[in-house]
């Protein structure tokens, strides 16, 4: 696995908490918003996940701790069974005459 400079990823984690905080202090500004969305789609870019938190907390602890720690964790994490999308899908519905 090809991993980003911890330097590069302490910048981009840095912006995105500064437009973060921007966004919650000014939530009707769409130049924060737009700008804050943009850092976390570049951070999801770096650390390779969907999704803007888990590319923030990702950042954290590769920053954290060691590139061997981080690998190990990272693969723990892709090893782990997930659950069918079909599965997730009909949680919660009930069957006709249930």
């Amino acid at each position: 696995m090809l991993l980003p400079a911890k330097t590069e990823v302490a910048r981009y984690l840095r912006r995105y908490r500064a437009w973060e905080r921007a966004t919650l202090a000014s939530p009707e500004d769409r130049r924060a918003r737009a700008t804050f969305e943009d850092a976390g789609y570049s951070l999801c870019v770096l650390m390779g996940k969907r999704c803007a938190r888990e590319a923030a907390d990702a950042a954290e602890r590769y920053l954290r701790t060691n590139t061997g720690a981080y690998l190990r964790e990272q693969t723990r994490e892709q090893s782990a069974p997930r659950p069918h999308a079909a599965a997730v899908a009909g949680r919660g519905r009930r069957r006709a005459g249930e």
